[in-house]
């Protein structure tokens, strides 16, 4: 969950910037997320709702920055699985990712299971939103296929969390309760929906499959 420390220190920071520069800020650290790893330091997440808080005082404008923000997730992501594609496994033999190695491994193996699906919920959580670019291109997913999931991901998160900080104003203990709880529940209900379609796809193929001593 996020700290309201480092929002209000964050805020503090930007809140005098020019609109430009704040979106160049906010296109930076979203993008270098997952293309250059900062998200081990500073969560696109925190940027995001912070900029949501500095549209809500007439800074910036709120359109602008899910535009800029969905566009800067996507691209950033793209970045980090050509990446992962050409380094492939000698990535994860870096520094910073050494004392995550049981959790990239994990994550790797979701990630050759359930390929797209993984990389959509993964947008959702602070670490995987870091990494799972890069490992969907260790794991030689097809890009179209990671280009889907991450444009549905992108566009869900960016709208979602810069519209949170916009709407919770300068509150920030609001905005450090609910934050996570946002996150959660959207990873929850993309969950059951794709449980529920499973399900429904598999009712359907025991439907038609042919049944013992029928015509075929």
């Amino acid at each position: 969950m996020i700290s309201a420390s480092v929002i209000s220190f964050v805020l503090h920071e930007i809140h005098s910037l020019p609109a430009v520069l704040v979106y160049g800020l906010v296109a930076l650290l979203v993008f270098g997320e997952a293309a250059l790893f900062i998200g081990f330091v500073l969560p696109g997440e925190t940027t995001v709702i912070v900029a949501g808080v500095v549209a809500s005082q007439g800074n910036i404008n709120i359109g602008a920055l899910c535009a800029l923000v969905v566009v800067a997730a996507i691209l950033g992501d793209t970045v980090g699985y050509a990446v992962g594609h050409h380094f492939g496994e000698r990535l994860l033999e870096l520094k910073v990712l050494q004392r995550h190695r049981e959790e990239l491994d994990g994550a790797l193996e979701g990630m050759r299971k359930r390929g797209p699906i993984y990389v959509f919920v993964g947008r959702f959580t602070a670490f995987l939103r870091a990494v799972m670019p890069g490992l969907a291109g260790i794991s030689k997913m097809h890009y179209r296929r990671f280009l889907l999931a991450n444009a549905l991901g992108g566009l869900v998160w960016g709208v979602v969390f810069s519209l949170l900080g916009y709407y919770s104003g300068t509150q920030l203990t609001k905005i450090e309760k609910y934050s996570g709880w946002v996150s959660i529940g959207l990873v929850v209900v993309i969950i059951a929906v794709i449980v529920v379609f499973d399900l429904r796809r598999r009712r359907r193929r025991r439907h038609d499959r042919p049944r013992p001593g029928s015509p075929t």
